[in-house]
């Protein structure tokens, strides 16, 4: 400890003890340190109310761990270097950590040298008590034990407040899910969507960068590439647009080329997942938006396999929701940008060709010609995929699994009419997805129907897509989900008429989506108003 940190902490001793012995409450021993100290040292007040406690960094950050544990969270990364940025002013906590630095002090943010109320939206003083006191036993404590949002009173235009309006939609949204309201994409969400992205487009066009808190957004980022296949779409989509928002708001602050890179890269990533999630919530149009705002991202990273891997996720688009042909283009640039790197889309892009070769060739009829190509991408996808690292081949949405090469492998072929290879292939695909990884394992289980159709036998077909419905809970029944299911009911009704077993299928998949297909069709009707106004 320097001399100017002794004389601080001695002084502040001195008030505390003698604020202690006049009955006064800690918050307000807090106060008198400040006056006494801020002056002469530049004492904070979140440091002030440290020192009126009369206790170390350490023990700041031992009560904010077991509060943390407390709400079954997990341990945080706060450290001593961290609290000790917030309390020489250097660095501002979040609203998370803010809250329960609160929740350790007794007072309001306001109290620490902070604006605005908590995240939680309750006082964290004691009863009877101004701006906090000490904990006495028996009273209740009101702290939420599930993720906290502060959402911000309405008013005031996307533009105008930074887009604090939008991601207070998300927040709200988020609320309902987390308390298990059923919910579906409406013109205000979707509007929200929107703004978010297009604050990022404006950002990239207009500011140079700069971030704080890099390594815990990359290893967010990163989490939720792994949380994609198993947390329900719309969830998702709230919890990353509200991590894309911040990362927007560092891009608007200059800072070294090293660390704008690592925002441009975190964008693009965001983006492209964004992009992922609203395929699987059938807004295509949406989707491409955001694929646009990763490739511009991409760009400004200047690395090759990033570009590629926006490129091939975005060939995703016309392969569900336009022309295979397109898809086939794209599938083929990012292979052309990906070069001799080994990364994720040096595999995706050519499963992304053969899946676009044998929509093609199940529109005309398979010819040798394009089942000889569809392999031969097949192929080189599982070359690429020996060459990618142990991190790449765990990753489900930023790398390629062997379950997904497996799952498409099978899908190609069933697409090819090859249905013994492709039934064999898919089963062993199932048995390498956990109980969680929802999406694909339904999306395998319609083209195992398929399989059966295309063999003859309907019933079991049928039973099958019926089961693969059933064993889905209803926020994972996305247009992406159910579309199979449409196709095999068309399917099966185009060449065999109306089958007994048909009619129990039709109301089985009309009583699941008949809600979200209302649902979609005002936000879809909504969101074209909302464009047609601006």
């Amino acid at each position: 400890m320097s001399g100017r940190q002794h004389r601080e902490t001695e002084i502040a001793r001195r008030v505390r003890a003698r604020g202690l012995a006049v009955g006064r409450a800690v918050a307000v021993i807090a106060d008198e340190i400040h006056l006494a100290c801020g002056p002469k040292f530049g004492t904070t007040k979140i440091k002030a109310h440290r020192l009126s406690n009369g206790i170390a960094l350490a023990d700041v950050i031992e009560q904010v761990r077991a509060l943390f544990e407390r709400d079954g969270k997990a341990v945080p990364g706060i450290g001593e270097t961290l609290l000790s940025a917030y309390e020489s002013g250097l660095k501002k906590p979040g609203p998370e950590y803010l809250h329960y630095l609160c929740s350790v002090y007794r007072v309001e943010p306001a109290a620490l040298g902070y604006e605005g109320p908590c995240i939680c939206g309750h006082g964290h003083g004691m009863p009877g008590n101004v701006r906090g006191c000490d904990f006495e036993e028996g009273i209740p404590d009101t702290s939420p034990n599930v993720r906290e949002l502060w959402i911000q009173p309405d008013g005031g235009s996307p533009s105008a407040d930074g887009g604090e309006e939008d991601e207070n939609v998300l927040r709200r949204t988020l609320l309902k899910i987390l308390a298990g309201t059923p919910l579906a994409l409406d013109g205000q969400v979707l509007g929200a969507v929107e703004n978010i992205r297009r604050h990022m487009d404006e950002t990239m066009a207009s500011a140079t960068v700069s971030p704080a808190m890099l390594d815990q957004w990359e290893e967010t980022t990163t989490g939720f590439g792994r949380q994609y296949m198993n947390t329900p779409p719309l969830r998702l989509l709230c919890d990353v647009l509200l991590e894309f928002s911040t990362v927007r708001k560092a891009l608007e602050r200059r800072q070294p080329v090293d660390i704008q890179e690592r925002l441009c890269r975190m964008t693009a990533q965001l983006s492209g997942l964004c992009g992922m999630i609203m395929i699987d919530l059938g807004d295509h149009r949406m989707a491409r938006s955001f694929f646009r705002t990763g490739r511009t991202a991409a760009d400004e990273t200047g690395d090759r396999a990033l570009r590629a891997w926006v490129s091939a996720r975005e060939a995703l688009v016309p392969l569900y929701y336009g022309d295979p042909r397109e898809a086939l283009a794209l599938a083929k640039k990012s292979r052309d940008m990906a070069g001799q790197t080994p990364c994720a889309a040096k595999t995706m892009a050519p499963v992304v060709e053969a899946r676009a070769l044998a929509m093609l060739a199940g529109s005309t009829g398979p010819k040798k010609e394009v089942v000889d190509q569809a392999k031969r991408a097949l192929s080189r996808a599982r070359a690429a995929f020996a060459q990618m690292s142990s991190n790449d081949q765990e990753d489900p949405a930023f790398g390629y699994t062997e379950r997904q090469l497996y799952f498409y492998q099978g899908d190609v072929l069933v697409k090819l009419g090859q249905t013994l290879e492709a039934d064999l292939i898919l089963e062993q695909a199932l048995g390498k997805y956990s109980g969680e990884d929802l999406l694909d394992q339904t999306l395998i289980r319609f083209d195992r129907a398929q399989c059966r159709l295309i063999e003859g036998e309907v019933e079991e077909a049928l039973e099958m897509g019926r089961k693969a419905i059933e064993m889905i809970e209803r926020e994972y029944r996305t247009e992406l989900v159910m579309r199979p299911a449409q196709d095999l009911l068309k399917a099966v009704q185009s060449k065999y008429g109306d089958v007994p077993a048909l009619a129990a299928f039709r109301e089985c998949l009309q009583s699941v989506s008949e809600d979200a297909s209302a649902a979609a069709a005002a936000a879809a009707a909504t969101l074209e108003q909302n464009r047609q106004q601006t």
